[in-house]
């Protein structure tokens, strides 16, 4: 491009052709201007964002590509910065310079910087972040619906000795509704003769008859029987509205449970309530539970973490046994302990019981997802899970979670 002055600056100062040539040398676009609206020169770089031939109106181009608010915020304040987008999707990153004496118009410098690569980059970026995004909502709504099918599953299994549980409280309400009937049945014929009495002449008279009704009836018996009876009756009622009550709590989806102050050892109670059919006939259970505080979690997610750890210790128990469940309070940290007398696990495969798929379990007996999952859920409360084992003489779990999560967690 034609330039004022051709010749070159005395000393170090450099000429305008100095300055040309330099501009020749660079990537990005160069507009140089004498004041606002006067273009000087545009190097090859800036020449082909318009592709004009006529030199003249393709230095007018050029600067008609630059807003006149970053001119005059240029030559207000020195520089302007900015983005140029063209249909064609190039983007250019503007940069506006104006330096100006008192009474001169001074020079406006524009260096125009393709950024469409690095542009479409940084949307691809985007899209892909998005998808990842969408595919984590996925896999963790797929991995509540894991847990929730093992949770059933587990409950599945387990149906026959809650039935039993429940079964055998209903069937001594259902025995002793029968007796109770009965003594109503004598209670009522009893009070009859009282009124008779009371309605005849001489009341006396029927006393004979009366004492004979009461000895018949064995009203006595009844009379002491029938606290008993109730007493009984609502026991098993009692024990059936616990199991329901547990099963509700272990059963319920995690996909709209929030984290919440629990009470774990209420937790550890109702687990053992569904599961204790499958305990009670070769298992001795021993509770030694700490103070501990409310603890911020998932309640019934950690109740399927109980369930297959006290599960797991009691299928390692053949013949008799016996599990301990402890718990305490370390600093900011809970800890869960379930140690049983069980058969042990073996040291080479200690290190693989918490991966996906693995059982020493026959086939059909088990989905190898318990103790993973487990170790997921108390992973996801920020907490550890660990085990000890010595072949012969039992295995110990232990589960430490902090007593209230991360602001993130929550």
């Amino acid at each position: 491009m034609s330039s004022p002055s051709a010749t070159r600056g005395s000393g170090d100062t450099p000429s305008f052709v100095d300055i040309q040539a330099l501009s020749e040398l660079m990537d990005d676009g160069v507009l140089l201007c004498r004041g606002e609206d006067r273009p000087l020169h545009a190097n090859a770089s800036a020449l082909a964002l318009i592709k004009v031939a006529n030199e003249t109106a393709a230095l007018h181009a050029l600067l008609a590509l630059v807003p006149a608010e970053a001119r005059r915020a240029a030559r207000a304040t020195g520089r302007w910065s900015g983005e140029l987008a063209f249909e064609d999707g190039r983007i250019l990153q503007l940069r506006v310079y104006h330096h100006h004496a008192a009474a001169d118009e001074g020079y406006l410098l524009a260096l125009f910087h393709d950024i469409s690569e690095g542009h479409a980059r940084q949307q691809e970026l985007q899209r892909r972040h998005a998808q990842l995004r969408q595919t984590l909502i996925r896999l963790a709504g797929t991995q509540e619906q894991l847990v929730q099918s093992e949770k059933m599953a587990s409950i599945g299994q387990l149906a026959a000795g809650v039935a039993h549980e429940i079964n055998n409280p209903i069937g001594y309400v259902h025995s002793n509704l029968g007796s109770l009937q009965e003594y109503l049945h004598s209670l009522f014929a009893l009070i009859e003769m009282y009124e008779r009495s009371l309605r005849a002449p001489d009341p006396k008279a029927l006393l004979p008859e009366i004492d004979d009704m009461r000895s018949r009836f064995d009203i006595d018996f009844i009379s002491s029987d029938l606290p008993q009876l109730m007493a009984e009756s609502r026991e098993g009622i009692e024990r059936v509205t616990q199991i329901v009550r547990s099963l509700k709590d272990f059963s319920y989806s995690g996909r709209d449970d929030s984290w919440k102050l629990a009470d774990l050892h209420h937790g550890l109670d109702s687990t053992i309530n569904i599961i204790w059919n499958e305990l009670k006939y070769k298992i001795t259970l021993e509770k030694q539970y700490g103070k501990l505080p409310l603890v911020q979690c998932l309640p019934s997610e950690l109740n399927q973490v109980f369930m297959n750890i006290l599960l797991n210790a009691g299928h390692a128990i053949e013949e008799r046994g016996h599990i301990t469940v402890s718990t305490g309070l370390s600093g900011e940290e809970v800890w869960i302990e379930i140690a049983d007398t069980g058969s042990g696990i073996p040291e080479n495969i200690l290190q693989n019981i918490f991966d996906p798929f693995f059982t020493t379990k026959p086939v059909g007996s088990g989905t190898g997802l318990g103790l993973s999952i487990s170790y997921g859920i108390v992973k996801k409360h920020n907490g550890r899970i660990e085990v000890s084992s010595v072949m012969g003489e039992g295995s110990v779990f232990r589960i430490t979670l902090p007593v209230r999560q991360p602001a993130k967690e929550q």
